[in-house]
């Protein structure tokens, strides 16, 4: 079965460009979302255990195997592991939740969610634990490094995870874990849109076999901010594209294209069928339509600070932006 473009991994893997994410999916909708997606032509799915909708996500798998004649070995899955599970000891059990939630016996792809560490006393349940000394905030393991949960993560069965990877790292995060095992990440899963196309990383992650996968390729609704998709840019490229092609290009369509120029994979999340649909169709963008999409890099903006979140922040720098910038706040222990 065709997974249609894709991309090489340095373990050799193919990993689709186009794919479905299910990050603020909501119960009782993400299954039947799952099951468009692969009806509709997805074969990459994006998971993680924070996103609590693993299990439902499995059953929409399980309906597509048996109502689609789709194979385990046609889909590309990723998951990811939590922040509260870094310590060495705890990452395999982490491991082996997940696949008890998706009732799968292997993923593609296992992604360290974040380069922080919460402290853990092995609850399971316990996702955000809380600082003693601040209840809006979560707490922080300055113990654990990311190179002792990057070698854990290695140490992981093959016959359980086919690849092993990063998300949201920096240069100096994939630089520490790289030099102190050897040991290359398959992906780094960042936040990449038009407003943060983020050049320097992404040719380090070229230089080094890294395989960038997109998410919040719309900007997302964290901060109530306008979708990327409503500028006008974005919609004279679409309309640009529809007139040289004769077919409707959508502004969607547009940045989901843009953001695989290179190679890279991107995973846009909706659970209505229509836009799942819309979401999968490929377009070649011109180049006067790319740099419509382009123009936008000159606003510079994150979306998805940690340091930020409410009710609970996480006082931690990991992008050194502004607001991480407190004295109070935690520096990632890098473990060099």
């Amino acid at each position: 079965m065709s997974l249609g473009k894709t991309a090489k991994l340095n373990t050799g893997a193919e990993i689709p460009l186009r794919g479905y994410g299910t990050w603020q999916a909501k119960p009782g909708e993400v299954g039947e979302g799952v099951f468009q997606a692969l009806k509709a032509g997805y074969r990459h799915l994006d998971l993680a255990r924070i996103y609590q909708n693993q299990r439902e996500v499995g059953q929409g798998i399980r309906r597509a195997f048996q109502e689609l004649g789709i194979k385990r070995e046609d889909i590309f899955i990723t998951s990811k592991l939590w922040n509260s599970e870094h310590r060495p000891d705890l990452v395999p059990r982490a491991l082996d939740n997940t696949l008890n939630e998706l009732g799968l016996e292997y993923l593609d792809l296992y992604l360290v969610h974040w380069p922080v560490a919460f402290k853990s006393n092995g609850d399971i349940f316990n996702l955000f634990p809380r600082s003693p000394e601040n209840n809006n905030q979560v707490d922080i393991d300055d113990d654990v490094s990311l190179v002792d949960t990057w070698k854990a993560m290695i140490q992981l069965p093959k016959e359980k995870v086919r690849a092993i990877g990063v998300s949201n790292f920096t240069e100096e995060h994939l630089e520490a874990i790289i030099k102190a095992t050897g040991v290359v990440p398959a992906v780094n899963q960042i936040e990449r849109h038009p407003y943060l196309p983020n050049p320097p990383l992404i040719n380090y992650a070229k230089e080094k076999g890294i395989h960038i996968t997109a998410y919040s390729a719309f900007g997302n609704n964290l901060v109530g901010a306008p979708l990327i998709i409503t500028r006008p840019e974005i919609k004279e490229a679409a309309e640009k594209a529809s007139k040289r092609t004769g077919k409707t290009v959508t502004p969607a369509q547009v940045v989901l294209a843009w953001s695989e120029i290179g190679g890279h994979s991107v995973i846009p999340k909706s659970v209505n069928t229509p836009r799942i649909q819309e979401n999968f169709v490929d377009v070649e963008l011109a180049p006067d339509e790319i740099a419509l999409v382009d123009s936008l890099a000159k606003e510079e903006k994150r979306y998805n600070i940690p340091a930020g979140y409410k009710p609970t922040s996480w006082p931690i720098n990991i992008f050194n932006t502004p607001v991480e910038q407190d004295p109070k706040f935690h520096k990632v222990n890098l473990g060099i």
